[in-house]
């Protein structure tokens, strides 16, 4: 069978903001006739990052109205395409991989298809979709690591969560992913990524309140696990909770190099010196190995600190603080995923 219709998938995938980067072993295409069909990769791959109604897209397609809705529906429901419902009824574009598709696979994931994108990962698409800038997804500090006073909105995740109206949570693909492929090191929890949406909607079985949502955010700190979030100021919908040893982009740094894969907090851990007596917490909890022991106290690495302020959080002595970065390397992320998505496509010279 030709792989045409998953050639030109990928293709489009590739040519979002996100991208999807080509592997010489074509791991990529492995994964894409994992989750879709041959008829689901032609339609998807006559998608964009613009949203179209289905009529646009059967009569583009040359399929009748009614099986390109099916069909769309059912996509969106495997994540191969997003989907809105708006004031004219509902419309579509194709989703990203990471974020996006991987995301989606959290209940179809499979130890064959765990091991697809460990290869893919490994071969150079981790490099290619998480050396792009702006990254996508930024740290946000632990509650209580950052003077008040100093705290910026887009950085104060609990505040974030306040303003929405509904909650979910589900297990974290990227430790299921690990434990499918043999290779998971920690043994921290797994359900622990939270959605939430201001929409107003009707209460749905899995939604979780509030207090709920704010308690797995605290559990999480407590464990020592990272926040991070889209990297936008408004418009954020998830709170991830990562380790480095399972997280595909904390991975980025701890595995492959890229220590651009995340956007860092805007703010950096000080060890007093004076204060601190080498017990190595601090050390225990860097997931992304910024701190070591010398001279009998630890030592902050500045240019891998992620400012997730789970050193602060945890020591027991009261040795460490988060201080803002210098004026000068302090990046605001974009206002929103338009801009975010505008700036990506100009940096990887695709606008």
């Amino acid at each position: 069978m030709s792989d045409h219709s998953y050639e030109k998938l990928a293709a489009a995938m590739d040519a979002l903001p996100n991208g999807f980067p080509r592997t010489e072993e074509r791991w990529e295409i492995a994964i894409l006739k994992k989750i879709a069909s041959a008829e689901e990769a032609e339609l998807a791959g006559g998608l964009s990052r613009e949203w179209e109604p289905a009529e646009a897209i059967a009569e583009r397609s040359g399929i009748p109205f009614r099986d390109a809705r099916r069909m769309l529906m059912r996509m969106a429901k495997k994540g191969l395409v997003w989907i809105n419902q708006g004031e004219k009824g509902f419309t579509y574009r194709l989703a990203a991989f990471v974020v996006g598709l991987y995301e989606a696979q959290v209940e179809s994931m499979d130890a064959e298809l765990s091991h697809l994108f460990e290869h893919y990962l490994a071969a150079g698409g981790a490099a290619g979709i998480m050396k792009p800038q702006p990254a996508l997804q930024r740290v946000v500090p632990a509650h209580g690591a950052v003077k008040s006073e100093w705290i910026l909105p887009y950085d104060d995740v609990r505040a974030i969560l306040a303003e929405a109206k509904h909650y979910r949570v589900q297990d974290c693909i990227c430790r299921k992913q690990q434990d499918l492929v043999g290779t998971r090191k920690c043994s921290f929890p797994l359900e622990v990524c939270i959605s939430f949406t201001s929409a107003d909607r009707e209460p749905r079985p899995d939604d979780i309140p509030r207090e709920k949502a704010l308690a797995i955010l605290d559990e999480c700190e407590e464990a020592g696990l990272v926040h991070s979030v889209s990297n936008v100021q408004r418009g954020v919908f998830y709170v991830c909770n990562c380790c480095g040893c399972c997280c595909g982009i904390l991975r980025g740094i701890t595995e492959w190099g890229i220590q651009e894969s995340v956007a860092r907090a805007n703010y950096t851990a000080v060890i007093d010196s004076d204060a601190c007596v080498g017990c190595g917490t601090c050390a225990e909890r860097c997931q992304v190995g910024a701190i070591e022991e010398q001279g009998g106290v630890m030592r902050i690495d500045a240019e891998r600190c992620i400012g997730c302020g789970l050193c602060v959080t945890g020591c027991p002595n009261d040795a460490v603080r988060l201080e803002p970065r210098e004026d000068a390397r302090i990046v605001p992320p974009p206002v929103d995923f338009a801009a975010w998505e505008r700036l990506r496509l100009e940096n990887r010279g695709l606008a």
